[in-house]
């Protein structure tokens, strides 16, 4: 039997690949990964990449959607909410960009989701988790801590 490692990108389709740079790049710090011409952007997030396709046609997502982890929940809320995007009431984050793609944002602190020092080093990042993930990651033996 095969076991699912992680992901190693997600691709969202949108209608245009640099419009979606620009609305992406308000709310995060984007780091270019590469190109394929106009049709696709890849930017890193870590060891892991967040793909732009052109070409959505398809209606707003409804409960299909992607969960990205972020170092700052609170902050991510604040910057949507000035730009007049739609969110969720708290303690969720759900959005939706201009395309329709459904996003939900966690708060790395407060999921078992765990990015390696090394990672979080090259990242700039030092984030600890918070007590109840912790307890989760030492309960499916995932961590010592």
């Amino acid at each position: 039997m095969v076991k699912l490692v992680g992901i190693n990108h997600v691709a969202l389709e949108v209608g245009d690949v640099d419009e979606a740079l620009a609305w992406y790049g308000r709310f995060f710090d984007l780091t270019l990964r590469g190109r394929a011409g106009q049709a696709m952007a890849f930017v890193d997030m870590g060891d892991q990449f967040l793909a732009f396709a052109r070409g959505r046609s398809q209606p707003p997502d409804t409960d299909r959607h992607f969960g990205l982890v972020v170092d700052d929940k609170d902050a991510l809320r604040a910057e949507l909410e000035a730009a007049g995007v739609q969110v969720s009431l708290p303690p969720s984050l759900d959005f939706r960009d201009p395309w329709g793609n459904h996003v939900q944002a966690v708060d790395y602190r407060d999921v078992q989701f765990t990015k390696t020092p090394a990672v979080l080093r090259g990242m700039g990042l030092e984030l600890e988790k918070s007590d109840k993930a912790k307890a989760e990651l030492r309960d499916k033996g995932l961590t010592s801590a």
